[in-house]
């Protein structure tokens, strides 16, 4: 009797860690491949991508992308598109320098009238989007003119800078160790009996420290989802499978603030990003507003039809964008310490870029907060990868596009597959 009963209940074993794999390779595939592509530059650069310096640097060059990345995830999610970001990003880092190196604006205040300005203008945008029923493409294609050519009117041709040096914190600076440092391996000596850079081990003991209670949240969080899964009948991937999958997921993450903490510790604006990652994660999983944009993006009319304004949703998410893209002006700007009348040409492209390779559909309605970093990260790993390597930027651009162009394909295959 017993032998009988085993082979299904073997399969069914076997058929539930099958569909647990597949169900969590389409959920995790792009951390799959920032992984694979990571593992591939390391090699391929002599192991100069995993330095900590370089993993800093990585950070540092992509945060305002994935700032605004953040936003057009909501206007793709609509079903609209913005070109204009790196226009308004070079635009207001432009307003940012005159007020605060021609008129000696406080920092803080300059930096809150920008990010009200970016607010306006999206709202701007977004009305003739939303009411005045114009296309999105247009309407910022228009803005994209627009502010590149009040860039160049407001700067006049010249370059402003340097930025006060509590700006450039912004971008340039990490936050401190209030735990103070740990040595892991004491460096060497050098004849004059001082420490020689380059040598032992000195870790962030902050960055740890937040590294361990990321991780310890990220588990409490996956045991309570499971947990509530299981008690509401619902099936739950096989245990041995979720702990390995949590395991790695954990690694990963506590060797990326290990190479963080054993340089300088957490940049500002991976922090500043973080609580934006964790904001709009909460707003689109969490609220109706997020929950309305999707229906929104899906199938307008229904979604009208059901009660939702989508001409007032539309305008806000608009404004988001603005102020998104206004905050990654200031980034911009206080990473280059000046404002230049180039500055921003071209991130509306690595923006959008990191949406779609991020798994957002070009149909609207399909999209997550974390594809979207994660798909800004494989275009940012890919830039720094490609320069060390050496190969000329034409080239990295062939390789950019195609790699677009693949994930685009990619999405609409998988859309007429099901």
């Amino acid at each position: 009797m017993s032998t009988e009963t085993a082979p299904p209940v073997v399969n069914a074993a076997k058929a539930s860690m099958q569909g647990a794999m597949k169900e969590n390779l389409r959920e995790y595939g792009l951390v799959l491949a920032l992984v694979i592509i990571m593992v591939f530059f390391q090699v391929m650069t002599n192991g100069i991508l995993f330095l900590p310096v370089n993993l800093t640097n990585v950070v540092l060059q992509n945060s305002y992308i994935i700032v605004m990345a953040l936003g057009m995830l909501l206007v793709i999610v609509a079903g609209h598109i913005d070109l204009s970001v790196g226009a308004v990003a070079g635009f207001i880092g432009a307003v940012a320098a005159l007020l605060m190196v021609d008129y000696g604006v406080n920092p803080l205040l300059a930096g809150l009238l920008c990010i009200a300005l970016g607010a306006a203008i999206g709202g701007v945008q977004g009305y003739f989007i939303a009411y005045m029923k114009i296309p999105s493409f247009i309407v910022t294609l228009a803005g994209m003119l627009v502010f590149k050519g009040l860039l160049l009117n407001v700067l006049s041709g010249r370059s402003v800078g340097p930025f006060p040096p509590v700006f450039q914190l912004l971008s340039a600076g990490f936050i401190p160790d209030f735990l103070g440092p740990v040595t892991l391996v004491a460096p060497t000596l050098n004849a004059a009996g001082g420490p020689t850079p380059g040598t032992g081990i000195v870790l962030h003991s902050t960055t740890m420290l937040i590294g361990i209670l990321i991780v310890a949240a990220m588990l409490y969080f996956a045991l309570k989802s499971r947990r509530n899964r299981e008690e509401h009948g619902y099936a739950a991937e096989p245990f041995s499978f979720f702990v390995v999958k949590n395991l790695v997921l954990s690694g990963i993450i506590l060797f990326l603030m290990y190479k963080f903490a054993s340089f300088k510790g957490l940049p500002n604006v991976l922090v500043v990003m973080g609580i934006l990652i964790a904001l709009f994660v909460f707003v689109t999983k969490r609220m109706t507003f997020g929950r309305r944009i999707y229906a929104m993006g899906g199938n307008e009319k229904a979604a009208k039809l059901s009660g939702i304004q989508t001409e007032r949703l539309t305008f806000y998410i608009f404004v988001i964008m603005g102020m998104l893209a206004a905050l990654a002006g200031l980034i911009y700007s206080a990473r280059l310490n000046m404002a230049t009348p180039k500055a921003g040409a071209g991130l509306e492209l690595d923006v959008i870029a990191a949406v779609f390779v991020g798994g957002a559909s070009a149909l609207g309605g399909v999209g997550q907060v974390a594809g979207a970093v994660i798909g800004a990260f494989i275009m940012g790993v890919m830039n720094n990868g490609m320069g060390v390597m050496g190969i000329n930027i034409d080239w990295q651009q062939v390789i950019k596009g195609l790699v677009l162009l693949g994930a685009v394909a990619f999405d609409l295959y998988n859309k007429k597959k099901a």
